[in-house]
Formats: C-alpha cells, sequence, structure tokens
C-alpha cells in the first residue's frame, strides 16, 4: 500500500492548508511574524469562477464552418502566452465580409463552462489560400497575415481560453491557447497535450489536401494511412469548427478541477519541451487528456519532477506513446511543427534518435506509468475495482469486484508482466477490467499508482473514459469523483472535505 510520506505532510505544516481543508469557504487566517493574524488569499482560479460564465461555444447553437467551405477559420501564432505577451490570430473569411473576434476562458463557472473576456473590433475579412503541401515531410504550413494582435492583460488567469471567430452572416469557428502563470507557482499546473491535438488534425478536412500524422487523402477522397504527413504544422487551423479531437476530455477535466475549487494554472506540451515551465515549482502536474506524443525533453522534464517529489496524475490513457521531434516553421519561430515519421525512414532523425515508439528509441512507457497502452476498446466496459482498501478508494463506497460501468473506454494501459516497471516504489494496482479490443482480441485495462522514496505519487488512470466520468453528464460517476478527489488532495497537500461526502456502500 502507497503510504502518506513526509513531502505531504509538510505541505500542511508550512502553511499550505486551504479553506476548503478547514471546512470553510471563507479565506484563511494566517499570522504574519510579527503575530497579526492576516487573510490569505484564495487562489486566482477560485476568484476567476466566482464571475459570471457563459456557454463555451459549440454549445451556444451557432453554424459551425467547415473544411469544404471554410466560411470563416483562424490560428493562433502561439500554444501559449503569458500576460504581459502577445498572441497574433490570422483569420480567413469565405466569401470575403466582416467579422469579429471573441476571447473566452474556459473553466467552471458555476456550470457555464466559460467566461467571455474580450471582443474585437469588427474587421474586414478576405479568403485565404490552401498552401501547398510539403513535398517531403507533408506538413501544411500556412503564412497568412496577422488580422488582430492582443497582449494579454495582467488580470487574465491562467487557463484553457478560446478565441471565436465570427463571421457576419453567423458561421463560426475557433482556436484555442493557454496563458500560463510564470509568476506564481499553483498548487497543481494542469499540462494541455498541443502535440497530440496537432497529430490528429487534418487540416483541410476537404477530401484532397488535408493531411495528419495519421491520414492523408487518396485520389478517391478517402482517407489513406499510407498519405500521412511526417511532419504536422500549428500554422493552421484546426480542422472545420477548430475544436481539437479529444478536447472535451480535457475540458471535462478542467470544469472538475476548478468546480472543486483545486489551485490550479495551465501550460502545454510545449512549455514541458522548452523549461517555460518547470514542473518542480509545483506540488503536481496533471495530465488530463489524450496525451500520446512525447519529445525527448518532455520526457526529460517529466522523470526529473518525480525524482525531485513533484507527482504526475495522467487522467488519461495511451500516454508518452510516440517520440516526436519538435521543430521551428521555416522563418525560424520555434515550438512549430512536430515529427513523427512512425513506421516511415525519418528524414529528420537527430540524436534524440527516430520519431518512433518510445518503445523502441527509449525505456517503454511503463518505466515512468507503470502501465502502458494495450488496446482500443471496442465498445466502453466497466472499470473493475480492486485494491478496494487502499487510501485512493477511501470513502467512494467500493468492493474488490465492484464494476463501475462504462469507464473502460476509448484506449486502455495496463500492466505488461515483460515491460520493466518503475523500481524501489510502492505500487498499487487499482483495477483489473477486462475488455475486447476493436478488433476481437481480449486484454486487461489496469489503473495504477505509485510512490517514490521521494515523496511524489505516479497515477496513470488506464482510459480515456475517466475524466468524463469526472464531469459529463450522462457519464458522472461519484466513486471516481471521490477516487480521484482522494488522490489530488494528498498530492496538493488539502484535506479531504473536496473529495466530497463519502459514497455509500453499494449492493
Amino acid at each position: 500500500m502507497v503510504r502518506l510520506r513526509r513531502r505531504w505532510a509538510l505541505g500542511l505544516l508550512a502553511g499550505g492548508v486551504s479553506a476548503v481543508a478547514l471546512g470553510t469557504t471563507e479565506p484563511v487566517l494566517g499570522r504574519r511574524r510579527s503575530g497579526t493574524l492576516v487573510r490569505r488569499q484564495p487562489p486566482p482560479v477560485e476568484v476567476e469562477n466566482r464571475a459570471a460564465g457563459t456557454p463555451w461555444w459549440p454549445e451556444d447553437g451557432r453554424r459551425a464552418a467547415n473544411d469544404r467551405h471554410r466560411q470563416i477559420q483562424g490560428y493562433a501564432s502561439t500554444t501559449s502566452v503569458a500576460p504581459g505577451e502577445s498572441i497574433d490570430f490570422h483569420v480567413a473569411v469565405n466569401p470575403a465580409g466582416r467579422y469579429r473576434i471573441s476571447i473566452h476562458r474556459l473553466g467552471w463557472y458555476d456550470g457555464a463552462g466559460a467566461r467571455t473576456v474580450l471582443t474585437s473590433p469588427e474587421f474586414d475579412g478576405v479568403p485565404q489560400q490552401v498552401p501547398a503541401v510539403d513535398p517531403v515531410t507533408g506538413a501544411i504550413a500556412c503564412r497568412w497575415p496577422v488580422s488582430w494582435t492582443v497582449r494579454v492583460p495582467d488580470d487574465w488567469t491562467s487557463g484553457l481560453y478560446q478565441a471565436v471567430f465570427t463571421s457576419a452572416d453567423g458561421w463560426r469557428a475557433c482556436t484555442p491557447f493557454m496563458v500560463r502563470d510564470d509568476r506564481r507557482a499553483a498548487a497543481l499546473c494542469v499540462v494541455l497535450p498541443v502535440t497530440t491535438w496537432q497529430a490528429y488534425n487534418q487540416w483541410p478536412r476537404d477530401r484532397r489536401v488535408g493531411k495528419s500524422l495519421y491520414n492523408g487523402y487518396a485520389a478517391t477522397g478517402r482517407r489513406d494511412p499510407r498519405l500521412r504527413a511526417l511532419e504536422v504544422s500549428f500554422d493552421r487551423p484546426y480542422a472545420d469548427h477548430g475544436i481539437p479531437i479529444q478536447l472535451t476530455r480535457d475540458h471535462d477535466a478542467i470544469q472538475w478541477l476548478e468546480r472543486r475549487g483545486y489551485d490550479v494554472s495551465y501550460a502545454t506540451s510545449f512549455d514541458l519541451h522548452s523549461g517555460r515551465l518547470d514542473p518542480t515549482r509545483h506540488r503536481g502536474i496533471v495530465f488530463c487528456g489524450h496525451d500520446e506524443y512525447w519529445s525527448w525533453e518532455m520526457r526529460r522534464a517529466a522523470e526529473q519532477a518525480v525524482a525531485a517529489g513533484t507527482s504526475l496524475a495522467f487522467l488519461g490513457a495511451n500516454s508518452i506513446y510516440w517520440h516526436v521531434r519538435v521543430g521551428p516553421a521555416d522563418d525560424g519561430r520555434p515550438e512549430r511543427l512536430v515529427a513523427c515519421a512512425k513506421t516511415t525512414p525519418d528524414p529528420g532523425e537527430d540524436s534524440a534518435g527516430p520519431t518512433v515508439t518510445w518503445r523502441v528509441v527509449g525505456p517503454p512507457e511503463q518505466a515512468l506509468l507503470g502501465v502502458q497502452y494495450n488496446g482500443i476498446v471496442g465498445t466502453p466496459q466497466p472499470l473493475v475495482v480492486r485494491a478496494a482498501d487502499h487510501w485512493f478508494w477511501a470513502g467512494a463506497g467500493v468492493a474488490d469486484g465492484d464494476r463501475i460501468p462504462g469507464v473502460v473506454g476509448g484506449e486502455a494501459d495496463g500492466v505488461h508482466p515483460d515491460v520493466p516497471r518503475p523500481s524501489g516504489v510502492d505500487a498499487a494496482v487499482l483495477s483489473a477490467s477486462p475488455y475486447r479490443t476493436r478488433d476481437g482480441g481480449h486484454r486487461v485495462q489496469n489503473t495504477h499508482l505509485y510512490e517514490t522514496p521521494q515523496g511524489a505519487l505516479v497515477f496513470a488512470s488506464g482510459t480515456l473514459c475517466w475524466t468524463m466520468a469526472l464531469n459529463r453528464q450522462g457519464h458522472r460517476d461519484e466513486r471516481i469523483e471521490r477516487a480521484t478527489g482522494n488522490l489530488l488532495d494528498r498530492i496538493a497537500g488539502r484535506a479531504g472535505p473536496s473529495a466530497g461526502p463519502a459514497v455509500p456502500a453499494r449492493g
């Protein structure tokens, strides 16, 4: 069983007890060295979520653009930005016409899901061309002119933001970006998987030109994996309406974390890659979505963080599967290309090795995660509880063998007995869930947790449907919420009330 270690206890003694931990929503009273009482400030995200929200698009019912007509589309000059820095938006409108850009922060906001923080004046938009495909790598990189530049104000709270482009005749598309907080170290930092978002992006999805790291188009208009790109560019819109594939899973996690009042900030895969994000400044790093594509620099930063006592929570599956290379645009702007040749000879191989699976180029993902990808789930299956007496399941009202419906889905991880696992750690397998793969094979999904001698916890949910069970209507399960709260409360250094009341035992 994983033991509660010194790092967590010291966090409380050092003054990290939150208002929630004391059972009150009022700011906690602390003492200055002089002995006078002062009120501790609530975390910025808690204050942010007191503001009135607005429905996050596309849930407000507006017309969504598509890649065949490209009514309005755009992309951003960077994936993340800090207050005081600037971000450019590049927008195309077809046919030419007027449009606006509105910027929204995604969060809880009492269930609304977003808050509008800025709206542009009206601009004149014109069509832009789809650029030629790179003949060697298959990359599609736009060079559209800048439509609007925003200098991020100091009062924008760290988070996942969405720039929404709306034409005068009511068509909409969007692009995401993150606002970092480089000054304050929140207890938890959520890393959004932008490398994976772009890997799946097949813009333009027009049955002619578009490419992702998975598919291109044959002359018949059918997708063909043999024609996929070896490199993808961030200098292009995301397909159709602009919402990356799998972003809704990230949004589920974000809403849940902010609803529960965790002290969180946000960053991207590229921030981890470049060193803009120092994981050791935080008690824990949360990888909330489908985080499949990792550079050597990302993995090294994560491993060094664990060695220093920072915890990692992977709330998805199929994490750290492909090794990628991050590169600049043709004009030298950094972090605009992601390369992954997979089974094709890598034209840009460097000292980090070819862009293939981590199982080939370096330690398999299980060496860090404790589990690794083992299949695509045919139809969603129950998560079967194991080690129900572990603190992870405390208050969830579960017993060994209990089945939590629909939690194992999308893709799944499991313990591979013939692959190295983390050594010298206290480990627990928290589920053992049989499922059939999409091609009919039999597999077992595992949720896994271990603690290092340095006090770091490393958690892998082992399923892509975990965050749906935290937040999504029709999928929420109080047992998964309780267990996840137990985990993140320990990592964040706060006591149990945030996990919610104990769940009555079933059956």
